[in-house]
């Protein structure tokens, strides 16, 4: 595994050398290829042992159109695809580096032969789970020299297995990240000493009511394109990286949101990061923004006030598409009755919410002129389900995906690869708040794409501090 000072998890669960040892031998179970049909690609030098209990049990779940049963077929695709290529005996292992393209080289084994070993009487006969722990018992007995590891998703296994002695661990493969505080935040303090350090030849220039800098020095090569750095010693200094050219890189000075004169829908920043997000948002340039924060913090409120902005008055987007993962916080309530659009509207109350707050302006202009108000408003705002994203293409749209924190990578993909020419994606999420069943704040959709599109030149990032609802939900969201 990495150290916790690197941002990636490149390898399967510690899959390094012992000092001393031969390689590795993982013993996989059945969730680890449902989770990732890709893990056989990931163990590099360390040899993979697969139990028939665990070939059964992805048999078991091939059919069904849930995304465990697409990647149970898509790991059985694989594991046909190694064994079928091969014609010798399989024995003696199947070599890996051929069928992986070199991303793993050692060697996959099959249970060929019966266990034999026997597990104590309170372990229930006849269970996949069990099964798999006596073979981890069966190949220590047999191959004493080797380290065996048992990998499996399921955290009551892996108790069982070290209860037994048997060396168990988690899949870390799809981890983005081991700790999200290392998680890229979009926005760099600058030192007190920056201009001291960096101001030596700077150059500076008014374009588009904006000034540019363009600085050399120690703090360059560190910088990412489109990230936000700000400094409020002295005078405040707020800018965003739009070149980095080499031993150099140039500044754009940010908008002031914050002033009533460039409220955006009638919204104002009351922070620094809703100001940094806003700027991202308002910008034409950047297609892909993604905004991080706890419950309060204004993520939803900006994001659609942004694209009220662009859409109705700026007529950028044709108009605004708001789509979610339907997963409850609470006990499913059951089928909803009515279009697509209709069973959405009890999951976008926070769409309803937000519009009550950007309509408020609208409250001089009497009954009939809130209405016709109205009514344009929601004219232009679709609200559509995750389940019929794909295939879809999208043209000038305003895109945005609300929780996106319960998304996996690949959802997250299928979702961002619809935007078509002219059309802005915004993912809003909080990864302290994953309601969806074996996602973490590492491997969450959310922080997938934070850390690869970080640096892009068409992409931003603002993780929001502050929680601007009221008094009582930022101290809920700190105390509770």
């Amino acid at each position: 595994m990495t150290s916790k000072t690197s941002r990636v998890v490149a390898l399967a669960p510690r899959a390094t050398k012992s000092r001393g040892s031969s390689s590795k031998l993982f013993v996989l179970d059945t969730n680890v290829l449902m989770h990732d049909p890709t893990s056989l690609h990931r163990f590099e030098e360390h040899d993979i042992f697969l139990p028939i209990c665990t070939l059964e049990e992805l048999d078991n779940h091939k059919k069904g159109t849930l995304e465990v049963n697409r990647n149970a077929r898509q790991a059985s695709r694989f594991l046909d695809q190694i064994v079928g290529d091969f014609a010798n005996g399989i024995h003696d292992g199947i070599p890996l580096a051929g069928p992986t393209g070199g991303g793993a080289t050692g060697r996959l084994f099959l249970q060929t032969e019966p266990l034999s070993v026997q597990l104590p009487p309170s372990f229930a006969a006849g269970k996949a789970d069990n099964e798999i722990i006596a073979v981890c018992l069966h190949l220590k007995k047999k191959q004493p020299r080797r380290h065996v590891v048992l990998v499996s998703k399921d955290i009551n296994m892996r108790i069982k297995a070290r209860a037994l002695d048997v060396d168990a661990e988690d899949y870390y493969n799809d981890k983005v990240l081991e700790d999200t505080e290392l998680l890229y935040s979009g926005a760099t303090e600058l030192p007190a000493d920056f201009w001291e350090r960096h101001g030596k030849g700077v150059e500076s220039w008014q374009q588009g009511g904006a000034t540019f800098y363009r600085i050399t020095g120690p703090l360059v090569p560190k910088l990412l394109l489109n990230e936000l750095v700000y400094t409020e010693h002295d005078s405040p200094f707020y800018a965003r990286v739009v070149s980095i050219e080499g031993k150099s890189a140039t500044l754009v000075t940010l908008r002031d949101f914050g002033h009533h004169k460039n409220a955006v829908w009638g919204i104002t920043a009351r922070n620094r990061e809703q100001n940094f997000a806003l700027n991202l948002l308002m910008n034409p340039d950047i297609d892909f923004v993604t905004l991080l924060g706890q419950a309060g913090t204004g993520k939803t409120l900006l994001a659609l006030a942004a694209g009220l902005q662009l859409t109705l008055d700026q007529k950028l987007y044709n108009e605004i598409i708001m789509t979610r993962v339907t997963v409850p916080v609470g006990e499913d309530i059951g089928f909803l009755p009515g279009t697509e659009e209709e069973k959405m509207t009890p999951w976008m109350g926070a769409l309803e919410d937000n519009l009550d707050v950007l309509m408020g302006g609208a409250s001089d202009a009497g009954d009939w002129g809130r209405a016709a108000s109205n009514d344009l408003i929601r004219s232009r705002i679709k609200v559509k389900s995750l389940n019929f994203m794909r295939g879809r293409t999208f043209l000038n749209k305003f895109l945005i995906i609300d929780e996106a924190q319960n998304l996996t990578p690949k959802q997250m993909k299928t979702l961002i690869t619809r935007a078509g020419p002219g059309t802005k994606v915004v993912c809003l999420g909080n990864i302290a708040q994953i309601d969806t069943p074996y996602l973490t704040e590492g491997s969450s959709g959310l922080t997938y794409v934070v850390d690869r599109f970080k640096g892009w030149a068409h992409s931003g990032h603002v993780t929001l501090q502050r929680g601007e609802r009221s008094r009582l939900a930022d101290f809920a969201a700190e105390a509770l």
